[in-house]
């Protein structure tokens, strides 16, 4: 078998990222050598691969599910939003400058030809490719230009599944609209439908489903149950409860909670940092975004940062900034992430990033942070809280000067990175939490200096085996609810012919 096809949502985070990393476990599990693909991602989630690229988080965890090294093949075109227009574009996970909405599209015929060399690439080198498409097949005002939905599926004839989370509501109306508001040649590619995030007997959605093929002459490949464990590794931080409860939080081992409290900076990156706190047995973690949420937290998380400077002044205007400011000074415990490290320090000098140049920071770290033009992109170890510790780093943002400060993490060539002083400690390196001796060492740390005597952290968390059961289980669902006799089918054919237009199609 050798073929690929791209699975489309009917919004965003309507299933997407979960459907292409259960089918890519699902087929690797089968022996089959397969391998994701995201033309083009918009996301300040994003990882270092061997090579020393920078990808969406999302096709590294999709890639992990294939059983492989993340690549920057894997999503040629990642936009990391730095502020309400612009973002940065990282072609073949390198930098290469900044556009607006509107600048972007004069560059899509160049990129078209990249990520369709570069699908064409990994075809070559495996039996199958699962596409993620990005937002809605079916953003009217930007089908013109685009290369990760239809576009690319008309370019590379691939057959396309729509997949409609039934958890928001609509989804019968997604799924029919999404198809009727295609042209022609657009609808001639979509084969059919995947319904996510059901609850309840399925005999209750079985005369929805017939009308829907009656309508549009295609088939509801499966229904993908709810299952309340599938939390981690999620695409944004706005994916995660209401209520700003990352996880499902399981009772302490010891006598006493330890509550982590994570500011959802506007413009955070990488905030699945602190899932691997949100494993831990008594370990409560909960986004917030005003000073109240503080007061009672043990430990509060500044994470990373596509706009260090702007989010910043952010909680200068908020109080999150005096709040913050305040629980350190009382002695408990802080921790800077990366964009949050740099916060943490007492001048930031920016003409990179926000040009805002000389601004101040928290004061709670006598460092300063300059900003440079280069991009670290780094998969370093090294050793912390006696610990053998890896992460990776993402970051323009440099220590120019550093005080008389403890470090962290010590490298292999003996010299330190991050901090760790008083009740503040600072790192660059995303993924430290990851580390199981590591973590659990902060955790008493972080539990001694905010006073949590009956605080004991959990023997045998093992983080990497909770992201590979996750995995496990986007397989099985796959394998128990999905038509894969069809799905095999569409890999090695295609779509198939004849299937009938459902108006009104594309406007003029």
């Amino acid at each position: 078998m050798t073929g690929a096809l791209l699975v489309a949502g009917t919004t965003s985070d309507a299933g997407k990222s979960v459907l292409v990393a259960g089918l890519c476990r699902w087929l690797a599990r089968t022996g089959v050598r397969v391998a994701p693909f995201k033309a083009q991602n918009m996301s300040n989630n994003s990882v270092v691969t061997p090579d020393g690229g920078e990808i969406g988080r999302a096709q590294a965890v999709q890639a992990a599910a294939c059983g492989l090294e993340p690549s920057v093949r894997f999503n040629p075109v990642l936009l990391k939003p730095g502020g309400d227009r612009t973002s940065q574009v990282v072609v073949l996970g390198r930098a290469v400058g900044e556009v607006s909405a509107l600048s972007y599209r004069e560059r899509k015929a160049d990129l078209l030809r990249t990520v369709l060399s570069t699908l064409d690439s990994l075809r070559n080198d495996y039996e199958a490719v699962v596409c993620e498409g990005a937002g809605s097949p079916t953003e009217i005002n930007l089908r013109a230009n685009d290369i990760a939905n239809m576009g690319l599926a008309r370019a590379a004839g691939l057959p396309v599944l729509v997949v409609g989370d039934i958890d928001r509501g609509g989804v019968f109306a997604h799924l029919f609209g999404t198809l009727a508001l295609l042209d022609p040649a657009d609808q001639a590619l979509v084969t059919g439908f995947v319904v996510n995030k059901f609850r309840g007997d399925p005999a209750l959605l079985e005369p929805g489903l017939h009308q829907l093929r009656a309508l549009t002459g295609r088939p509801v490949y499966g229904v993908l149950p709810w299952r309340e464990e599938l939390w981690l590794d999620a695409e944004d931080s706005l994916s995660y409860s209401a209520d700003g409860v990352i996880g499902r939080p399981r009772p302490p081992v010891g006598e006493q909670w330890l509550r982590v409290a994570v500011v959802r900076l506007p413009r955070i990156s990488n905030a699945t940092d602190v899932e691997a706190l949100a494993c831990e047995p008594g370990v409560s973690v909960r986004f917030v975004t005003e000073p109240s949420r503080i007061a009672d937290a043990d430990l509060v998380v500044l994470p990373g940062s596509k706009a260090t400077v702007a989010d910043l002044a952010w909680l200068r205007s908020t109080g999150l900034a005096d709040a913050i400011t305040s629980h350190a000074r009382r002695g408990l415990p802080v921790l800077g992430v990366c964009g949050g490290f740099q916060m943490l320090g007492a001048r930031i000098e920016d003409a990179v990033e926000s040009r805002a140049g000389t601004v101040d920071g928290l004061g709670l770290l006598d460092l300063d942070v300059r900003f440079e033009p280069a991009k670290t992109l780094h998969r370093p170890t090294g050793t912390a809280f006696d610990e053998p510790v890896t992460g990776y780093e993402i970051h323009h943002g440099q220590v120019a000067r550093r005080g008389d400060l403890d470090t962290l993490v010590t490298l292999p060539d003996g010299t330190g990175e991050g901090v760790l002083t008083g009740s503040v400690a600072g790192t660059h390196w995303h993924g430290l939490l990851e580390n199981d001796g590591f973590r659990r060492a902060f955790l008493r740390w972080a539990a001694d200096r905010s006073g949590r005597d009956g605080f004991k952290p959990a023997a045998d968390v093992d983080f990497a085996a909770a992201r590979a059961a996750q995995l496990d289980l986007l397989g099985d669902l796959v394998a128990d609810h999905l038509d894969t006799d069809a799905v095999l089918r569409l890999l090695a054919s295609g779509a198939p012919a004849g299937l009938p237009f459902v108006p009104p199609g594309a406007p003029a």
